[in-house]
């Protein structure tokens, strides 16, 4: 038997999918900025890796000399992006939400094993609440590094106005390193993120959508009672 089973509140729902293409945006508008001067690489002694970004993909983005516009759609995200962050952290604490995220004492330990389940390296995962602890970890640390991207991209975009701030991230070179760093945290988040979904069906994707997931129960089953044989005299 099938049923609908509430999942989301309408507030969550409103939060994840402002903040999905705010973010999305802001990562594209950060390129737009990072291309005028990108000097990040991976590099062992004389042997270049990787370095961020290669010429074809500001290409295939249609990147170059977008220094302008990508600061002034930066700069106007971020005040959108900085809200939604407060409002719903604001929510998550007034509804008591936040007990379903925050990690608890055993939520490491679980998260490995719901890794090794995820890989098929376990047979079974862990019992989970509305979140397995992978998630509850996920979720927080987003958060996190939330907070770290405005505080970073504050003391970039005025180091004079916010200077004790700056130096307390290490100096502007080092807060734009670290807003970098948090960005393609951001990046990998995304593509774990949209792989789980995927791995984990339409059920829970429409749950993120309208709220509901529907659960199949098992129909009670009526254990027939074996009949006695009369066997007459």
């Amino acid at each position: 038997m099938k049923r609908l089973v509430h999942k989301h509140p309408l507030a969550i729902r409103w939060f994840h999918w402002v903040n999905f293409p705010i973010l999305g945006l802001m990562i594209w508008s950060g390129l737009l900025i990072y291309w005028a001067y990108a000097p990040y690489k991976i590099q062992i002694g004389d042997v270049l890796l990787f370095k961020f970004f290669p010429a074809w993909f500001y290409q295939g983005l249609n990147v170059p000399r977008r220094l302008a516009e990508g600061m002034a759609w930066h700069f106007a995200l971020m005040w959108l992006f900085t809200l939604n962050g407060v409002l719903y952290v604001g929510y998550t604490l007034i509804s008591g939400q936040w007990r379903l995220l925050v990690p608890d004492r055993h939520s490491f330990k679980n998260a490995w094993l719901v890794t090794l389940h995820d890989l098929g390296l376990r047979k079974t995962a862990p019992p989970q609440r509305k979140y397995n602890d992978a998630q509850r970890i996920a979720y927080s640390a987003i958060i996190l590094m939330g907070i770290g991207s405005v505080l970073t991209g504050l003391a970039i975009y005025k180091p004079t106005q916010f200077a004790g701030l700056t130096t307390l991230l290490g100096g502007y070179e080092a807060a734009r390193l670290e807003h970098f760093i948090l960005t393609i945290g951001y990046v990998l988040f995304f593509l774990v993120h949209v792989g789980q979904v995927v791995r984990a069906g339409w059920n829970n994707f429409r749950g993120i959508v309208t709220g509901f997931e529907v659960k199949q129960e098992p129909e009670n089953e009526v254990d027939e009672v074996p009949q006695k044989t009369i066997q007459q005299p």
